[in-house]
């Protein structure tokens, strides 16, 4: 590749630690898209004729889809880097012709180009996962929206709070990591391809043309600046950086509230382990994980910013450690999402100790001292005064709802009876109604606890029937028989109100080990605009996911609420046969409309 400059041959050394053909050959993929696009921008240039462009990307196609069946053959080359494997192998099929294709182009840029696709992909699987486990959390934080517990500071009881409240709070961290993303696309969404090594190409490229065909929205604006820059690494290491904080955090609260002195939660086997000595021991090991793994990326992150610190512009060799970095972040970060997402589903929560934590405590202290402003006292008279019957609780032995109001009347004469009923945990919880506080998210949650997510029994057959083919007679769903809605009643997932009425459905069909679809998805009509339809979808996401299945897809007639639950447009085609074979029951097989959309849960 650069080799008329030298006589002598490179040391193994020199070629050990130069080659990054073991860290990129992950780029295989994005290299040869590059490489596609350039053949187009080349051949517009008039630098290749129309059937050099055709042969050339021709055998590009055809490698890329030879290495998805083994990227790793590419390792046993001995070639220096991803990009002199991919001209290799395109010289290998097209002769002489395959070593035009570097023309005007550079590693510099080409690498860059590669990097940068990578980093793409991984924004918008990352949100994806992100965007997952708030809904996650969101879900169960529903389900213990009334699950009283302590908050705490400085590990000391506080004020009373629910775990559905606490589980909404992490939501919103993993909320912030998303923006963090979408704002870290819109800065990085620029295509370097064409800056060549450090002054531009001297090719008639159009850039502009060339970055919107590779799915960017606009060219790098200075050829110096593109070669040198690693910002979007760096961001991108940063965002993941900061979503492990997160995870870290969690986790060692998690940790806390599983300790046998707190035994708020319990934590599934599925995500514990045990002691090769002590036989009563069931260890938080998947959250300590988490919580160890936080310091790797932290790590990547200092090796990121040490590398280019000190660095001239234009390219430096010491910018081929970058990948590794990188890869080994977004590893991290991704396992490290999924794993906690485990955690989240399969916790089980101990109502009674937790309200027990609040109850017999001195978290409700805050509740007397705003009983007496109530009374007209000074706020900061009735923090002393609530001091002072602290301390006189604490010297009996008993906590402030175990005080005599002759107890309480010795500090202030104008209490009462009702003092009482504002030291009850409930009362607490429910005056702090202001946006943000755990009396709104527990107003926002009641509408939603009276629908309770449940696997399908034997007695819902009836229910589910007539909801789905309530829907199929519309020409929504495929009809379902009720001996096919029991041969397949493990597959669905339901939503009941309070009655125990079905008014939500749907169910997974598995095609394969990878392949699955989402059918009967259904909502009563009198219960749609709640969102019902969407908590169905994301549970039976989340039970592919758990199954280990790679790909989700439904065929629809309501693309716009797919779009909305982070499907992405797919086509009939692209679909295998068998998939199709059920059409056939459809009343609209002639008049088909339905759009196909895929999720990845992989």
């Amino acid at each position: 590749m650069w080799g008329g400059r030298f006589t002598g041959q490179r040391s193994e050394l020199f070629k050990q630690l130069n080659d990054s053909l073991p860290v990129d050959y992950l780029l295989y993929e994005e290299d040869i898209d590059g490489s596609i696009a350039w053949a187009s921008a080349l051949h517009e240039a008039a630098v290749l004729t129309d059937q050099e462009r055709d042969l050339i990307v021709k055998e590009l196609v055809t490698i890329k889809a030879e290495l998805k069946l083994s990227p790793e053959s590419i390792l046993s080359s001995g070639e220096e880097d991803i990009h002199s494997w991919v001209e290799k192998a395109l010289t290998e099929r097209v002769g002489v012709l395959g070593k035009k294709l570097h023309t005007g182009r550079s590693r510099n840029d080409q690498v860059l180009t590669d990097v940068k696709l990578f980093c793409q992909k991984k924004v918008k699987k990352l949100s994806r996962l992100l965007r997952e486990t708030t809904l996650i959390l969101d879900e169960k934080a529903i389900q213990y929206s009334d699950a009283v517990m302590p908050s705490y500071t400085h590990l000391q009881r506080a004020q009373p709070i629910t775990f559905g409240f606490w589980l909404n709070a992490a939501a919103q961290m993993f909320a912030r990591d998303v923006k963090r993303l979408r704002a870290l696309f819109e800065i990085g969404n620029e295509c370097p391809l064409g800056a060549s090594a450090i002054a531009g190409t001297a090719f008639n490229i159009d850039r502009r043309k060339l970055a919107i065909q590779l799915g960017f929205a606009r060219p790098t604006a200075n050829a110096l600046d593109t070669v040198s820059d690693r910002d979007f690494i760096c961001d991108l290491i940063y965002c993941a950086t900061s979503s492990l904080l997160h995870l870290s955090r969690l986790s060692e609260d998690l940790i806390f509230f599983n300790t046998q002195e707190a035994g708020f939660i319990h934590l599934d086997d599925s995500v514990t382990s045990g002691s090769s000595l002590m036989p009563q021991k069931k260890n938080p090991d998947s959250l300590e994980i988490i919580r160890g793994k936080s310091a790797e990326l932290y790590a990547s992150l200092s090796h990121m910013l040490m590398t280019i610190k000190g660095l001239p512009l234009g390219y430096n060799k010491d910018l081929q450690q970058d990948k590794q970095a990188l890869f080994s972040a977004m590893n991290n970060w991704s396992n490290c999402l999924t794993l906690f997402q485990q955690v989240i589903i399969t916790l089980k929560c101990d109502l009674r100790k937790m309200r027990d934590a609040v109850e017999n405590s001195y978290s409700n202290a805050t509740e007397l001292a705003d009983y007496l402003v109530g009374k007209g006292v000074p706020f900061r008279e009735a923090h002393e005064q609530t001091g002072k019957l602290v301390l006189i609780a604490e010297n009996k032995n008993v906590f402030l709802k175990g005080l005599s109001l002759d107890d309480y009347q010795t500090v202030n004469p104008h209490i009462t009876e009702n003092v009482y009923d504002w030291l009850k945990v409930d009362h607490a919880i429910s005056r702090r109604k202001v946006i943000g506080g755990v009396g709104s998210h527990l107003i926002y949650a009641q509408p939603l606890i009276d629908f309770r997510m449940t696997d399908a029994q034997l007695g819902d057959i009836e229910q589910i029937y007539q909801i789905v083919n309530y829907w199929s007679v519309q020409g929504e769903n495929l009809p379902r028989t009720r001996e096919d809605i029991l041969n397949q009643l493990s597959s669905f997932k339901l939503i009941k109100n309070r009655d125990g009425k079905v008014v939500a459905c749907g169910s997974l069909h598995i095609y394969d080990e990878v392949l699955v679809e989402i059918r009967s998805l259904s909502v009563n009509p009198e219960y749609q605009g709640k969102g019902l339809g969407k908590r169905v979808v994301f549970s039976l996401l989340s039970f592919a996911s758990q199954m280990g299945l790679q790909k989700a897809f439904v065929l629809t007639r309501q693309p716009e609420f797919f779009k909305q639950c982070d499907f992405t447009p797919s086509s009939l085609e692209e679909l295998p046969k068998k998939v199709l074979k059920d059409c056939q029951f459809c009343p609209r097989k002639e008049r088909c409309d339905e759009e196909a959309f895929v999720y990845y849960l992989h």
